[in-house]
């Protein structure tokens, strides 16, 4: 299912036995254009802390949210006792590394050649009683490689949204939103709103049009035209997106539609 990950925001993330808390963000990685993990605000239960959840870790058969919930396939305490980060610390490759090994992924995603490692498709996580409860040790031991965390290989959706729009010919309009595929966990679309300020026409593009993205200045460029994208079929966001209204789209622009082509080396430059 196509879905805005804005929306998402908010929705309560259930454990197995309660909730954790609700969708504060979510972290993509800005090579393959997949989710990697949902960001949890906990409110009182772990303050000051950011409490990361794998789409692996989603509860089985549900492979998204479902009825505006994201069920999990992990209990209070397993959470609690993953390795800990700062709220206000960038999640780099040292921090996911003791994520994949407190919750035994033997093969995370950045392991294989393959958008999920060594395959295209998520690999969900074991059962939760499959995750060992770290010992003082364990735990110590997480701490310590956690000293030195790098630089962040991960992106913010929240922080993307509201990005300034560069085509091809000029500067206009922002980031809106993103369009995730939650099956596979793949940002399938972006969702430009073609005014700089007041809400105005909404339309989408494939984020493999997405050239690049510039963090320091706040903008994405795109290999299309002002005109192009202010003409493109409108985006509504009421409204369910179909098939239908995906092959208009790629028919307006002129190009393959995404679930023909190989995506497996989705890359942008950044």
């Amino acid at each position: 299912m196509l879905r805005s990950i804005y929306d998402t925001f908010g929705y309560p993330v259930e454990a197995l036995d309660g909730t954790l808390g609700k969708v504060k963000d979510s972290l993509f990685d800005d090579r393959h254009w997949r989710l990697r993990y949902v960001v949890v605000d906990t409110g009182r239960w772990l303050p000051g802390e950011k409490v990361l959840v794998s789409p692996q870790h989603a509860k089985q058969p549900q492979t998204g949210w479902q009825g505006k919930h994201f069920p999990v396939e992990l209990t209070k305490e397993q959470v609690k006792g993953a390795p800990k980060l700062d709220e206000n610390s960038p999640v780099s490759r040292q921090y996911e590394q003791e994520y994949a090994r407190y919750y035994q992924q033997s093969q995370p995603y950045w392991s294989g050649p393959y958008t999920w490692g060594f395959s295209q498709e998520p690999i969900f996580a074991p059962p939760s009683d499959s995750v060992a409860h770290p010992s003082k040790v364990e735990r110590s031991q997480h701490r310590e490689n956690l000293d030195n965390i790098g630089e962040s290989h991960l992106r913010s959706a929240r922080e993307i949204i509201g990005y300034d729009i560069h085509a091809t010919d000029e500067s206009f309009g922002h980031v809106e939103d993103f369009i995730i595929d939650d099956e596979k966990w793949k940002i399938q679309y972006l969702v430009i709103d073609t005014r700089n300020w007041l809400p105005g026409r909404k339309c989408l593009i494939d984020i493999g049009w997405l050239e690049s993205v510039d963090y320091e200045a706040n903008e994405a460029r795109v290999d299309l035209s002002r005109k192009q994208i202010e003409h493109a079929p409108e985006y509504d966001p009421q409204a369910p997106i179909n098939r239908d209204f995906e092959k208009n789209l790629y028919d307006y622009y002129g190009r393959p539609y995404h679930w023909e082509r190989d995506d497996t080396l989705l890359t942008t430059p950044m």
